[in-house]
């Protein structure tokens, strides 16, 4: 039986079949604050994390109680990952920390975590399909990749030296220090650079001898998002192609007044130093948002085939295609930056819809409004 979850503003998490409709469970106590991510580690276990600054892991099979809870942010958790290989869950919040859970030793007490990483206004976490890099998202327009990652290793906070994009006049929003700050979702500091911007690498001299590109090296991008090249932006959401193509950005000015949904196609280049990894983004695609629900974060979705984008608009969702046959977006990449193309808008709610989500298993949408209601879409073409 495939299960579906959905996740809203308030603390409720519902599972049912998308086939029949039959409603399996309601976790009404899942958290004490609002449910941001859910994530299946397997065909029984998964995670939720909340504004309540826990993780919880759940088993299909016996869903009256939590498998455990898990402590160790100090802000709101808004991102939950799994590497599959190694069986460790990675969180973010908005403490700025990444965190390291190994569910292979997990008691009723908890699991052994570590702190894998720290910068300060950090908005989102990635990885990409093949765990091979993970993404950092912040609200000072910067766009962090680890290369080559190792999630076994442990980077102390302050491990990474003050990290400077040009034309930056302040490193501080990057420094990885003890002291951590919550992001600020709206008027936060943003120092633009090209797309290209250089970064500091923590290279080991090991590796500089032996010409190799280390494990967990740092840069750092600067997106380019169209009408913003004089004014800063807030990265708000961060999605990756189902097919590690591309990565999809919302972002809003800091001002507040206009927000972007942004396709970048990855380009890998050769590196200007053999123990320096070189990973630019292209801007592909955009198109410009509603400018509704100010200051809330807007989440946005690929579609499982990478074809197709689900993304909140105002009251409702638009889905967006690179082309208006939805193709791949290998088989349509433009010469220089186009608009995304609107298939189609869906309206439902009554309140300012700040989440969305495709069923990985069948042809169905999910939405979810500022009031706590949901939605579920199965559109017709």
């Amino acid at each position: 039986m495939s299960v579906l979850t959905v996740a809203c503003e308030q603390t409720e998490v519902l599972l049912f079949d998308p086939i029949s409709s039959k409603h399996i469970k309601t976790l009404s106590e899942a958290h004490e604050d609002c449910v941001n991510n859910i994530r299946f580690l397997d065909n029984r276990l998964f995670a939720t994390c909340s504004d309540d600054t826990t993780i919880a892991l759940w088993d299909l099979r016996k869903l009256n109680t939590k498998v455990c809870t898990l402590h160790g942010h100090t802000s709101w958790v808004k991102n939950i990952e799994y590497d599959t290989n190694t069986r460790l869950l990675v969180t973010s919040g908005f403490d700025g920390n990444v965190i390291i859970w190994d569910t292979n030793r997990c008691t009723e007490d908890g699991c052994p975590h570590k702190k894998f990483f720290h910068t300060r206004f950090l908005m989102r976490m990635r990885l990409t399909p093949d765990c091979s890099k993970m993404l950092i998202s912040t609200s000072s327009g910067y766009l962090l990749i680890l290369h080559d990652l190792d999630l076994t290793k442990s980077l102390e906070v302050g491990s990474y030296p003050i990290l400077r994009a040009r034309r930056t006049t302040s490193s501080s929003d990057l420094t990885s220090s003890s002291s951590s700050s919550g992001p600020r979702v709206s008027g936060s500091p943003c120092h633009h650079s090209d797309s290209n911007s250089s970064s500091e690498k923590h290279v080991s001299r090991a590796s500089q001898r032996e010409g190799v590109s280390p494990r967990n090296s740092l840069e750092v991008l600067t997106p380019e998002v169209p009408g913003e090249r004089d004014r800063g932006n807030c990265i708000t959401s961060l999605q990756l192609h189902p097919k590690g193509w591309a990565t999809l950005l919302r972002c809003s000015s800091n001002t507040d007044d206009q927000e972007w949904t942004c396709v970048y196609e990855f380009q890998e280049g050769a590196p200007v130093r053999l123990v320096s990894p070189r990973c630019s983004l292209r801007l592909t695609h955009y198109i410009e948002e509603a400018n509704v629900g100010r200051g809330y974060i807007k989440e946005l979705c690929f579609s499982p085939d990478g074809r197709m984008i689900s993304s909140p608009h105002g009251y409702g969702i638009r889905l967006l295609g690179f082309d208006k046959q939805c193709s791949e977006l290998v088989d349509c990449l433009p010469k220089e930056a186009s608009p995304l193309r609107v298939i189609r808008s869906l309206y439902s709610h009554n309140d300012v819809v700040l989440t969305t989500k495709f069923s990985p298993t069948h042809c169905q949408i999910a939405s979810g409004c500022l009031s706590g209601r949901v939605s579920l879409y199965q559109p017709k073409f």
